[in-house]
């Protein structure tokens, strides 16, 4: 059964009781980056493996997520800023005891490439907070294949465009 979540704005990555940071670098830079995050979201499934489904709402105001084992998203895009970042809130889910969610994807020109940064900020039960934190190093792992695998695709796409 789906739930709101209490909403929350961009200070809820700074201020969240439970902040989980990850970052890696891409040879694609900021701007094909911030495309594939930003613009491109139906192509999220081809690059993020626990992505299933990833498609815009509310005329691009918005994102419907479902990932693998069934957990789904209905999704607020709170900051959109070419090549810099991306942020979303999650305002519906069937995770119990998420009370609150704010993801933050955050661009920076490293030479010809990006330094890709991914927070995640939540607030839970003490249950949720206690699975979020057992769960760190598998959404590290993921965020940092995600990142590989786009890199390639994205790579790919500029082989193609020579």
């Amino acid at each position: 059964m789906a739930r709101r979540l209490r909403p929350v704005g961009l200070d809820f990555i700074e201020d969240a009781p439970v902040r989980l940071s990850f970052a890696t670098r891409s040879t694609a830079g900021p701007g094909a980056v911030y495309r594939a995050l930003a613009e491109e979201v139906e192509g999220w499934p081809s690059w993020f493996r626990a992505v299933t489904l990833a498609r815009p709402t509310q005329g691009g105001a918005g994102r419907e997520i479902k990932l693998m084992g069934g957990v789904r998203f209905q999704e607020t895009i709170m900051a959109s800023d070419p090549e810099q970042r991306y942020a979303y809130r999650v305002d519906e889910t069937n995770v119990p005891g998420v009370r609150a969610l704010l993801e933050d994807w955050r661009l920076t020109p490293v030479g010809t490439g990006t330094h890709v940064r991914w927070t995640f900020s939540a607030d839970g039960s003490a249950a949720f907070r206690f699975a979020l934190a057992a769960a760190r190093p598998g959404l590290g792992h993921s965020f940092r294949t995600a990142v590989r695998t786009l890199d390639r695709r994205l790579a790919d796409r500029r082989g193609a465009d020579q």
